[in-house]
């Protein structure tokens, strides 16, 4: 599925006139393929389940990386969102957040590409966690607190007149991550119920006022 919703999206990307740059060449598709790919082979069990990794080195030849450059920003974009859907899909843990990087590599030839990966700890060691915001900006959790508020030194600033100044935290609690109201006027809300501090689990949904973050461990 999530492989699935990253070719819909690539094909979009490069539809219309760009998309002609692709035919009998070398596709973004076959990259997104390939890292999906290396997450099967490489993932392993773990303390917290089967654990996948989670940075990869796409290498091109010097023509291929030509064509990718002039999108490669949104590329690394989707093949990083592409490997997080694909863990959610299949239930791997990553150590570390998600990166991709794409290189110009003079020893593949043209339509030729390889794909290294490897498991990256996060900071201090502490597992993949992070906030996504309703533009795709994504939040990473190190060691100290996401705070969220109206207040411009918060981590999120919440310009919205329902949330409070000092809103809400998100902040690690040994191996889990816990969302805590910090006694707002109008409350937090995760998955539609207003809470006072809740673990989170992938893919749930923080409202405070009218806007809307998703957490993921992914």
């Amino acid at each position: 599925m999530g492989l699935q919703k990253f070719e819909g999206r690539l094909e979009r990307m490069v539809d219309g006139t760009l998309s002609k740059a692709f035919r009998g060449d070398l596709h973004p598709v076959e990259i997104g393929r390939r890292v999906t790919r290396e997450m099967d082979l490489k993932r392993r069990l773990g303390v917290h389940g089967l654990i996948a990794p989670n940075a990869f080195v796409v290498h091109l030849s010097a023509t291929d990386f030509d064509r990718f450059e002039s999108f490669l920003d949104a590329l690394v974009r989707e093949l990083e969102e592409a490997a997080r859907e694909h863990a959610r899909t299949e239930d791997y843990v990553f150590v570390g957040p998600v990166t991709v990087s794409v290189v110009e590599d003079p020893r593949q030839r043209r339509g030729r590409f390889a794909v290294v990966s490897d498991v990256h700890e996060g900071p201090a060691g502490l597992t993949a966690a992070s906030v996504v915001l309703a533009d795709g900006m994504r939040i990473v959790l190190g060691p100290e607190p996401i705070t969220i508020g109206r207040l411009p030194e918060s981590t999120i600033v919440v310009n919205d007149p329902n949330a409070s100044r000092r809103h809400a935290e998100i902040r690690r609690s040994g191996n889990e991550v816990v969302v805590v109201d910090l006694n707002s006027t109008n409350g937090t809300r995760v998955n539609g119920a207003t809470i006072r501090e809740r673990v989170l689990s992938d893919g749930d949904q923080i409202v405070i006022g009218t806007t809307v973050l998703r957490f993921e461990t992914s």
